[in-house]
């Protein structure tokens, strides 16, 4: 890649970064907006369910599925399943 390019694409990539730096910066206030009115915090068990447990959960079930429909089908080999190999000839 030659000078143009390179000074391009890192243009490219600062203004992307600075742009997300400054759109972002509502959700590091540290002032409530009007009507915020926030719940109870989830404690550490709550959380590490919610986030870890209940995918974990998810994504077993859904390869438990899918598993069980793919073993529903049998496959059929129509290539050697029905070559019989006895000679028909009498010595």
């Amino acid at each position: 890649m030659d000078k143009k390019n390179a000074l391009r694409a890192g243009a490219l990539a600062a203004g992307t970064t600075l742009m997300m730096l400054l759109m972002s910066s509502p959700a590091l206030a540290l002032s409530r907006d009007d009507g915020d009115d926030p719940g109870t915090g989830l404690s550490v068990i709550e959380t590490l369910g919610l986030f870890v447990v209940a995918p974990i959960v998810l994504f077993l079930v859904i390869a438990g599925l899918v598993m069980v429909g793919d073993k529903s089908h049998k496959k059929k080999d129509t290539t050697s399943s029905n070559i019989s190999t006895r000679a028909d000839a009498t010595a």
